[in-house]
């Protein structure tokens, strides 16, 4: 029964955030929650280091039940993480994450920051962290958002006292956060950091404690509480019908790519928070003891207080805009306030809570959901008033800053229906995350316009202001454009609104492996935004590679249609690698990048523009067996990579596991992360363990020990750690230096752990059984050898190999030394039961 009522939960929340775009038909209950967040002048600002890393419970707690004003700052956006559903990694991962926090953020009413930290993979120590992300930056970053924010009250994740025991991001954001906390407030400290912006200094900062930090329940039960908060949020909102664990699970459960979705909990939980700096704790029981969060807090409050106490006190459920005359009157005292910040927020609030109470419906909908420069651009505007107070709508006035005349009372519940057009500037941006649109460092994401840094995404430049007047007081409400557009089988959904190039083109594989001299074709697809699309597309290419031919033209008769050219590529003799890039020229115009959709059900749909380019590698490399089988795991592209050097590879379903079909193989491989993802293959472990007796080779590549679903990860002893080497660049010994797995059918050097990405290798096996042979020996500065990272075991007439090398991030970038030893993993023993059938016949 739980499950079913979670899974009902989930569904309605997951439709309520893909329908992220649609304007809001809040109940009255929420309007009723509206109304005492707009009563709460106080706010927290909660800092980590990745998506996932928010205590969720505890940032619907201060939201929901305080009513407080919610942040979380998270220093990076996960860009460095693997993915569980899909294969895009870096960057493309980095904007999934950041939408899935503010998928996370909608549910649990919290709001979203972040700095121009690159995630750029696991970390040891936050000495290396803060060098690699250039701490001076980071560090403004974090001031910035305390002083954009104006939070009362800071809460770190991670504790800043402890450096060296965990992820390096995470000591770091404490540590920064620490930092921040003093220069936020002074005047000499970042003083140039946006422009008009004020100093400001929180009143406390604390750290969100518990047992975990002390190493058991025991341990934390016996420990000094004089100095901790401590909140029961287990919390029941019956205006909700949820409790606060459920809304936090809801929310750390749109973390999909990281494998976060979870059941809900409920009843009494106790949440810590051990105060750090700031004023000294008089209430250990209040956060904000001591702090003005009422009205009173600024000047001019109280008659705002006034009328919005007896709006909360009597509240009509029934009939939420009978409270609208009132809610003018403390809108137009709100405006005349002297505190630029509390008018700014208040202002935005008590709009919504206007909007709300009317009933308002206003949408602005574009007949695509994306354009061009100099398109014009139908929209269908839908305005409806659903209370009973006439309110006229005065105009409209679009993106292009025309105003449209209505001056038109909107009866109850009438729907009125405009047909308007928009034009596209000449100099219209295309929409993009704003921290790709330059390149940055592996630490640091460049962002040019100071006004975008610790934004979530790119704000929307095409909307409509909706002028109204109600009782004679005007009133503007903003609405991005969208597209709003219904499918058979899944009804009204919507999508953003988002400038494009005329022209976008890219190659259709990402690395290019070329075994020998031969050459190979490629395809270049076209896409156009715009109709009647003429031009020509070129290569672009390394001086030792040839493209044949050097130019082809292109005609694309309607926008959106795609347009594939085939280009031979003539590599060089001898090993070597480089990249190509389309360039597709219209008129004088020259376009470079690709266009990326990504589109998941938990998320709005997204555009993002990168660099069109390729990797193009001329391998020396050899290999024996030619038939892999592949079980995926939680998503790569080892399988198109291995097609690359010539392998025919077909993904296996493990429920389609079996004697027959393992017997057409040579090899089979194990994607990341498939023992802790798929269920049934726990059911399968024993024939493949059989294939490999047979003379099969089984690779499996690296699984977390937490979560796995066999008993046996191997058909010898082999426990599984958290060992890893972070520097891609570690010195790599080899322990057998004549082992076959060196040097057949390619001799493997040191050259060929030349220009590996993010890291060598993770979760490395610490202990295993006599049968395995350790090849490979490598550790980050200052630790000791790894010998986990590359396990060879002899198992019958087959070969059983476990790594943790991460050849799932070395394939996509074209590592060539990946590739090949990769090659010999697969072709090892292929030569000794060749050798042997032989001599049976």
């Amino acid at each position: 029964m739980q499950k079913k009522i979670l899974y009902f939960l989930l569904i309605t929340f997951s439709f309520l955030l893909t329908q992220a775009q649609k304007p809001q038909t809040p109940s009255s209950s929420q309007i009723y929650e509206s109304i005492q967040k707009l009563n709460f002048l106080g706010s927290v600002l909660y800092v980590a280091a990745h998506p996932d890393d928010e205590n969720t419970r505890l940032i619907s707690y201060l939201s929901n039940h305080l009513k407080a004003r919610t942040a979380y700052l998270s220093l990076t956006r996960g860009d460095g993480g693997q993915n569980l559903i899909g294969p895009e990694i870096r960057e493309l991962l980095g904007v999934i994450r950041t939408q899935e926090l503010l998928a996370a953020r909608r549910v649990d009413g919290g709001e979203q920051l972040f700095t121009r930290a690159n995630d750029f993979g696991y970390s040891k120590h936050p000495e290396e962290t803060l060098e690699i992300w250039n701490k001076d930056a980071v560090l403004s970053d974090v001031v910035l958002a305390i002083r954009k924010f104006k939070p009362d009250v800071i809460i770190n994740r991670f504790d800043h006292r402890t450096p060296g025991s965990t992820h390096g991001h995470h000591t770091s954001s404490a540590m920064l956060s620490m930092e921040a906390f003093d220069l936020a407030g002074n005047e000499s400290s970042y003083p140039n950091l946006h422009k008009g912006m004020s100093i400001w200094q929180p009143k406390r900062l604390f750290f969100n404690t518990g047992w975990w930090f002390y190493g058991s329940q025991e341990n934390f039960d016996k420990a000094d509480k004089s100095n901790m908060i401590s909140f029961d949020i287990g919390t029941y909102y019956p205006l909700k019908g949820l409790s606060n664990n459920e809304i936090a699970s809801l929310a750390s459960s749109q973390h999909l790519s990281q494998g976060f979705g979870r059941s809900a909990q409920r009843g009494s939980q106790n949440e810590y928070i051990e105060f750090l700096k700031g004023d000294p704790l008089t209430d250990n029981q209040n956060i904000f003891a001591g702090i003005d969060t009422s009205w009173n807090r600024v000047k001019g409050g109280k008659p705002i207080a006034d009328i919005l106490s007896k709006i909360e006190s009597h509240f009509n459920f029934k009939n939420p805009s009978e409270h609208i005359p009132q809610l003018l009157e403390a809108y137009k005292l709100i405006n005349k306030l002297e505190n630029e910040h509390w008018k700014t927020q208040k202002v935005r609030e008590i709009k919504a809570v206007i909007e709300m109470c009317a009933g308002l419906y206003l949408e602005a909908s574009a007949e695509t959901n994306w354009a061009t420069q100099n398109e014009n651009i139908k929209l269908d505007i839908e305005v409806l008033n659903r209370s009973k107070l006439p309110i006229t709508l005065v105009s409209m006035t679009t993106c292009n800053g025309i105003t449209i005349s209505k001056n038109m009372i909107l009866e109850n519940n009438n729907q009125y229906n405009f047909n308007e057009v928009i034009k596209i500037e000449n100099d219209a941006q295309p929409t993009t995350p704003y921290w790709l649109t330059t390149k940055g460092t592996l630490g640091m994401y460049q962002v040019d316009d100071k006004n975008l840094i610790g934004l979530p995404e790119t704000p929307r430049t095409y909307q409509v202001d909706f002028n109204v007047s109600i009782n004679n007081v005007p009133v503007t409400f903003t609405k991005d454009v969208v597209q709003r557009y219904s499918k058979p089988e899944k009804g009204e959904l919507y999508r953003p609104f988002e400038i494009i190039p005329e022209a976008s083109a890219k190659i259709t594989e990402k690395v290019i492996i070329f075994e020998n001299d031969k050459q190979r074709d490629i395809t270049v697809v076209v896409k156009a935004g715009k109709d009647n699309l003429e031009g020509v597309v070129e290569v672009c290419h390394p001086n030792d590679w040839s493209v044949f031919p050097e130019k082809q033209k292109i005609t694309i008769e309607n926008k959106g249609e795609e347009q594939s050219l085939v280009f031979t590529i003539i590599p060089p003799k001898n090993q070597n690698e480089g990249f190509i890039s389309p360039i597709v020229s219209i008129g004088d115009k020259n376009y470079t990048k690709e266009l990326i959709e990504i589109n998941y059900e938990h998320i709005p749909f997204q555009t993002v523009l990168l660099p069109s380019e390729s990797k193009i590698v001329r391998l020396d490399i050899k290999k024996k067996g030619e038939n892999i089988g592949y079980i995926q795991g939680a998503g790569d592209v080892v399988p198109e990579s291995l097609q690359q050097i010539g392998y025919n590879v077909l993904v296996l379903n493990p429920d389609d596991i079996n004697a027959e079909t393992l017997s057409r193989f040579d090899a089979v491989v194990v994607g990341i992360r498939a023992y802790n993802t798929l269920d049934n293959l726990k059911f399968k472990q024993q024939q493949l363990f059989d294939f490999v007796a047979n003379g099969g080779n089984m690779i499996v590549q690296y699984n977390t020990s937490r979560g796995l679903k066999v008993d046996d990860l191997a058909p010898y002893n082999l426990k599984l750690s958290r060992d890893r080497v972070t520097d891609e660049n570690a010195k790599v010994s080899f322990l057998n230096p004549n082992h076959e797995i060196l040097n057949y059918p390619n001799k493997i050097t040191p050259k060929d752990f030349e220009g590996w990405t993010q890291e060598r290798g993770l979760y490395f096996p610490d202990e295993w059984a006599e049968e395995f042979t350790p090849v490979l020996s490598m550790n980050d500065q200052g630790e000791t050898p790894k010998d986990g990272s590359l396990l060879v075991a002899k198992h019958g007439k087959g070969y059983y190999i476990y790594t943790g090398l991460s050849f799932f991030r070395e394939f996509p970038e074209g590592v060539s030394g990946a590739y090949r030893l990769f090659a010999n993993m697969l072709s090892i023993g292929k030569e000794d039961l060749k050798l042997e059938a032989k001599l049976t016949d």
